[in-house]
Protein backbone atom coordinates (compact mmCIF):
# COMPACT_ATOMS: atom_id res chain seq x y z
CA UNK A 1 0.00 0.00 0.00
CA UNK A 2 2.97 2.27 0.94
CA UNK A 3 3.81 2.19 -2.79
CA UNK A 4 0.71 4.16 -3.78
CA UNK A 5 1.07 7.26 -1.95
CA UNK A 6 3.00 10.05 -3.88
CA UNK A 7 6.11 11.17 -2.67
CA UNK A 8 4.45 14.06 -1.44
CA UNK A 9 2.21 12.78 1.25
CA UNK A 10 3.50 12.14 4.58
CA UNK A 11 1.98 11.15 8.11
CA UNK A 12 2.08 14.23 10.13
CA UNK A 13 2.24 14.67 14.29
CA UNK A 14 -0.48 16.56 15.69
CA UNK A 15 -0.76 17.48 19.47
CA UNK A 16 -3.96 17.33 21.25
CA UNK A 17 -4.46 18.76 24.86
CA UNK A 18 -6.22 18.41 27.76
CA UNK A 19 -6.96 20.85 29.33
CA UNK A 20 -8.66 20.73 32.38
CA UNK A 21 -11.42 23.34 33.29
CA UNK A 22 -10.00 24.90 37.04
CA UNK A 23 -13.97 26.21 37.55
CA UNK A 24 -15.14 22.41 36.77
CA UNK A 25 -13.52 19.66 38.22
CA UNK A 26 -13.54 16.68 35.73
CA UNK A 27 -14.46 18.64 32.68
CA UNK A 28 -12.18 19.42 29.91
CA UNK A 29 -12.19 22.12 27.36
CA UNK A 30 -13.25 21.37 23.46
CA UNK A 31 -14.46 23.26 20.03
CA UNK A 32 -16.25 23.06 17.13
CA UNK A 33 -13.84 23.26 14.39
CA UNK A 34 -14.17 25.43 11.10
CA UNK A 35 -12.09 26.01 8.02
CA UNK A 36 -10.11 22.68 8.36
CA UNK A 37 -10.43 18.85 7.77
CA UNK A 38 -12.87 17.51 10.58
CA UNK A 39 -14.61 21.05 10.30
CA UNK A 40 -18.28 20.83 12.11
CA UNK A 41 -16.73 18.73 15.20
CA UNK A 42 -15.30 19.25 18.35
CA UNK A 43 -12.21 18.83 18.78
CA UNK A 44 -9.35 19.29 21.76
CA UNK A 45 -6.95 22.55 21.31
CA UNK A 46 -3.67 21.27 19.61
CA UNK A 47 -2.43 21.60 16.29
CA UNK A 48 0.85 20.41 14.51
CA UNK A 49 4.09 20.02 16.25
CA UNK A 50 6.95 21.94 14.85
CA UNK A 51 10.54 20.86 13.93
CA UNK A 52 12.79 20.56 17.01
CA UNK A 53 9.78 21.60 19.56
CA UNK A 54 8.96 19.28 22.75
CA UNK A 55 5.28 17.92 23.06
CA UNK A 56 5.37 19.80 26.12
CA UNK A 57 6.16 23.06 24.14
CA UNK A 58 4.14 22.19 21.49
CA UNK A 59 0.94 21.99 23.67
CA UNK A 60 1.78 25.39 25.51
CA UNK A 61 1.81 27.05 22.53
CA UNK A 62 -0.80 25.82 20.72
CA UNK A 63 -3.22 26.32 23.75
CA UNK A 64 -1.84 30.04 24.07
CA UNK A 65 -2.49 30.51 20.51
CA UNK A 66 -5.92 29.28 20.20
CA UNK A 67 -7.44 29.73 23.56
CA UNK A 68 -5.22 32.47 25.21
CA UNK A 69 -4.22 30.09 28.22
CA UNK A 70 -1.60 29.58 30.06
CA UNK A 71 -0.70 26.26 31.14
CA UNK A 72 1.56 24.16 33.21
CA UNK A 73 1.82 20.40 34.52
CA UNK A 74 1.57 19.25 30.93
CA UNK A 75 2.51 15.73 30.80
CA UNK A 76 2.31 13.19 28.10
CA UNK A 77 -1.47 10.78 28.19
CA UNK A 78 -2.08 8.75 24.97
CA UNK A 79 -1.14 8.83 21.10
CA UNK A 80 -3.45 7.51 18.69
CA UNK A 81 -2.91 6.50 15.10
CA UNK A 82 -5.08 8.27 12.97
CA UNK A 83 -5.72 7.46 9.47
CA UNK A 84 -8.13 9.34 7.32
CA UNK A 85 -8.50 8.29 3.69
CA UNK A 86 -11.70 10.36 3.35
CA UNK A 87 -9.47 13.45 3.59
CA UNK A 88 -6.06 11.92 2.26
CA UNK A 89 -4.51 12.97 5.69
CA UNK A 90 -2.67 10.54 8.34
CA UNK A 91 -1.89 11.64 11.89
CA UNK A 92 -0.27 10.24 14.27
CA UNK A 93 -1.68 12.29 17.76
CA UNK A 94 -0.16 12.85 20.76
CA UNK A 95 -2.38 13.77 23.62
CA UNK A 96 -1.06 16.06 26.45
CA UNK A 97 -2.95 16.99 29.94
CA UNK A 98 -2.46 20.23 31.39
CA UNK A 99 -3.83 22.47 34.11
CA UNK A 100 -4.44 26.20 33.83
CA UNK A 101 -1.57 28.05 35.40
CA UNK A 102 -4.47 30.70 37.21
CA UNK A 103 -7.22 28.63 38.84
CA UNK A 104 -9.78 31.86 37.02
CA UNK A 105 -8.67 31.70 33.35
CA UNK A 106 -11.29 31.31 30.95
CA UNK A 107 -10.71 30.44 27.69
CA UNK A 108 -10.72 32.94 25.10
CA UNK A 109 -11.71 32.25 21.18
CA UNK A 110 -8.11 33.21 19.82
CA UNK A 111 -9.14 32.09 16.48
CA UNK A 112 -12.68 32.45 15.38
CA UNK A 113 -11.73 31.56 12.15
CA UNK A 114 -10.78 28.01 13.00
CA UNK A 115 -13.19 27.28 16.05
CA UNK A 116 -16.82 28.48 16.72
CA UNK A 117 -15.55 28.64 20.74
CA UNK A 118 -14.24 26.81 23.56
CA UNK A 119 -17.01 25.16 25.89
CA UNK A 120 -16.17 22.39 29.38
CA UNK A 121 -17.22 18.99 28.61
CA UNK A 122 -17.47 15.70 31.24
CA UNK A 123 -16.29 12.11 29.77
CA UNK A 124 -19.50 11.49 30.07
CA UNK A 125 -20.54 14.69 27.80
CA UNK A 126 -18.09 13.31 25.17
CA UNK A 127 -18.79 9.19 25.28
CA UNK A 128 -22.79 10.92 24.49
CA UNK A 129 -21.58 12.11 21.88
CA UNK A 130 -19.83 9.28 20.39
CA UNK A 131 -22.78 7.21 21.34
CA UNK A 132 -25.39 9.57 19.14
CA UNK A 133 -22.70 9.73 16.24
CA UNK A 134 -24.11 10.73 13.04
CA UNK A 135 -27.27 11.50 14.62
CA UNK A 136 -26.15 14.51 16.96
CA UNK A 137 -25.74 17.99 15.61
CA UNK A 138 -21.80 17.90 17.17
CA UNK A 139 -19.81 14.60 16.48
CA UNK A 140 -16.20 14.23 17.89
CA UNK A 141 -13.32 14.97 15.66
CA UNK A 142 -11.32 11.49 14.69
CA UNK A 143 -8.35 11.86 17.00
CA UNK A 144 -10.68 12.77 19.74
CA UNK A 145 -13.28 9.59 18.98
CA UNK A 146 -10.31 7.15 19.25
CA UNK A 147 -9.48 8.62 22.32
CA UNK A 148 -12.97 8.70 23.72
CA UNK A 149 -13.25 5.42 22.70
CA UNK A 150 -9.97 3.57 24.20
CA UNK A 151 -10.74 6.01 27.25
CA UNK A 152 -7.08 5.16 28.73
CA UNK A 153 -6.03 5.04 32.54
CA UNK A 154 -4.14 8.71 32.32
CA UNK A 155 -7.63 9.70 30.33
CA UNK A 156 -9.71 8.78 33.44
CA UNK A 157 -7.75 10.15 35.49
CA UNK A 158 -8.44 13.98 34.05
CA UNK A 159 -11.71 13.42 34.49
CA UNK A 160 -11.27 12.34 38.05
CA UNK A 161 -11.97 8.54 37.93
Amino acid sequence: MAEEFSKTQHVRVGVGVLVQDPLHPGYIFAGKRKGSHGAGTLALPGGHLEMYESWQECASREVKEEMGLHIHEIRLAYVTNDPMPAEDKHYVTIFMTAKCAEETQRPQNMEPHKCEGWNSYSLKDLKGLLQEGTSSETSLFGPLKQLVEDTPTKVLEVFGM
